[in-house]
């Protein structure tokens, strides 16, 4: 490796301090090592420090080494290396590439060659990008992402590192390594338990919080990533659990002195009773969201109401309110998705709510699932109202949980 590399690095490094200083901190907290080009084309992490092909840096300019760190960076302080979960790791991969690379390029920052942009993934997060990635997709992302601890080409490479002819790593020379590195580089990353994923993703998560902090304080934080710095930061519950916490907060149980259906004795004591709760539950069937996701909502709800006496009026809406609707559900029957939901136009949340006070009912929680892209009622309603949101729109009231 040049002298040239380490201060290309070194100046790419001290440039996004200075000038864009949340994405500096974060690659301040990556140690810069030179790779074997057998296990990194080009640059990479493990969520532990940056690896670097120096032939691949010495091909970029300074602008393209800077998006390489902050890149590198944002896999980190994202955790896409703790969040794949039963996910392909390939599809995994090119999702979260698809997700960092606008948000660094509406930084004003220069992607090198081979980054992955689709501008009709801009905003979204990995999650959300993923299922629209083909499984046969002839993509590939332009960066090693080394924290898999699946079988991977990775351990094919440390095989021919370690086995490798020792001749060709004394050839390159300039590395510097010690230990168990050669001098073109360092042997690959071991693989992460899952116990040390979740430490580093507290960690990165940390990091990412003092990062923002410092950030806003000099004034150079961008409205894109606050705003993923603020949904980030947000208490992470799943949304089952929140769902399931709200309902069941609607369905008070209270004392009631009222005579039991047989006597037992002269006195009456109070007796713990719980009361039907009425929920009313939308599914936005603008084309947003798909039938396999909404399937999945009404499971949820269903077990959620199995918990809990629960009177279900089920409604779809996306420009209008579908035909056919109300679906209603006694506490007794199954909660299921009825098989003439038509829908696919624009969104638009009030004509439920007009709905809801022209009929003059009165529910005791309305549960809307939509992606909170649409018009708004301009006045919040008497009763409670739950928003699962799927993306990362905000809503003007009611109680919002994300569903990602």
């Amino acid at each position: 490796m040049s002298d040239d590399t380490e201060t290309k690095l070194s100046a790419a490094r001290t440039r996004l301090i200075l000038d864009k200083p949340f994405l500096g901190a974060l690659v301040l907290r990556m140690p810069m090592k030179p790779a074997d080009p057998k296990w990194c084309r080009t640059i990479g992490t493990d969520a532990r420090a940056f690896y670097y092909n120096p032939d691949y840096i010495d091909s970029l300019s300074v602008d393209q080494t800077q998006f390489a760190l902050a890149h590198e960076a944002l896999h980190c302080a994202l955790s896409h290396f703790a969040r794949r979960e039963h996910r392909d790791r390939r599809r995994w991969d090119i999702a979260c590439d698809l997700a960092i690379n606008p948000l660094l390029i509406r930084e004003g920052m220069t992607a090198p060659p081979g980054a992955l942009y689709d501008i009709g993934f801009e905003g979204m997060m990995a999650e959300e990008i993923y299922p629209n990635i083909k499984e046969d997709t002839q993509e590939e992302t332009h960066d090693e992402h080394l924290y898999g601890n699946d079988s991977d080409n990775r351990n094919d490479a440390s095989q021919q590192t370690d086995g490798g002819d020792g001749d060709e790593g004394d050839e390159e020379g300039g590395g510097g390594g010690s230990g168990g590195e050669a001098q073109h580089g360092m042997a690959p990353p071991e693989s992460m338990s899952e116990a040390e994923k979740e430490q580093l993703s507290i960690q990165w998560r940390q990091r990412l919080a003092g990062a923002a902090q410092q950030a806003m304080q000099a004034g150079k934080l961008g409205g894109n990533l606050r705003r993923l710095v603020d949904h980030l930061l947000q208490p992470q519950l799943p949304w089952r659990m929140l769902l399931a916490r709200y309902m069941t907060a609607s369905s008070r149980d209270d004392y009631s002195y009222m005579r039991p259906s047989r006597r037992e004795g002269i006195a009456i004591f109070p007796t713990l009773r719980s009361s039907q709760v009425d929920v009313l539950v939308v599914l936005d069937t603008s084309g947003s969201i798909r039938a396999s996701e909404m399937r999945e909502f009404v499971s949820e709800i269903d077990a959620i109401k199995g918990q809990m006496r629960a009177r279900i009026a089920l409604h779809a809406c996306d420009y209008e309110l579908a035909e056919g609707g109300p679906w209603v559900y006694e506490p007794w029957e199954e909660f299921s998705l009825p098989q003439d939901i038509l829908g696919g136009g624009g969104t638009r949340f009030t004509p439920v709510f007009k709905w809801v006070e022209a009929t003059a009912i009165n529910p005791d929680l309305l549960v809307y699932f939509t992606d909170a892209e649409g018009e708004f009622p301009q006045q919040e309603p008497a009763f409670p109202v739950i928003w699962l949101v799927k993306g990362r729109a905000e809503v003007p009231w009611g109680q919002r949980i994300q569903l990602n």
